[in-house]
C-alpha cells in the first residue's frame, strides 16, 4: 500500500496516510518556533510495526522541515535515533546540539 506523509499545521503534526486521503497510520508531533521545529512525539499504529512505516513518517516530516530552511530538535526518541542512524539528516540538527 501507499503511503502519504502530509503536513496538518493546524494541528502540529505530520500524518502519515495509507494512500491519499486514506486513514491515517501515524503522526508526528511537534511544537514550533520561528525555524526550530521540536519534535515531541511519533507514533504509529501497531499494525504497522515494524514494516518502515514510521522511517516514512520521519522521512517525510524531515524533508518538509528541510525544504523550509528549518532546524530539528528531536526530544522524541524514535526521531532522534531515526537521525542518528541518517548521517544525511545531522545538517538540520541545530549546531550546539548536533
Amino acid at each position: 500500500m501507499d503511503l502519504t506523509v502530509t503536513h496538518d499545521p493546524e494541528n502540529s503534526l505530520y500524518a502519515l496516510t495509507e494512500g491519499e486521503g486514506g486513514p491515517r497510520v501515524g503522526l508526528a508531533a511537534y511544537q514550533r518556533s520561528g525555524d526550530e521545529w521540536t519534535f515531541t512525539h511519533t507514533e504509529v499504529d501497531p499494525a504497522g510495526e515494524g514494516k518502515g512505516r514510521g522511517g516514512t513518517l520521519v522521512r517525510g516530516a524531515l524533508d518538509d522541515v528541510r525544504a523550509q530552511g528549518g532546524t530539528v530538535v528531536p526530544l522524541c526518541s524514535f526521531v532522534r535515533g531515526w537521525i542518528d542512524r541518517h548521517p544525511e539528516y545531522q545538517d538540520l540538527l541545530p549546531a550546539d546540539r548536533a
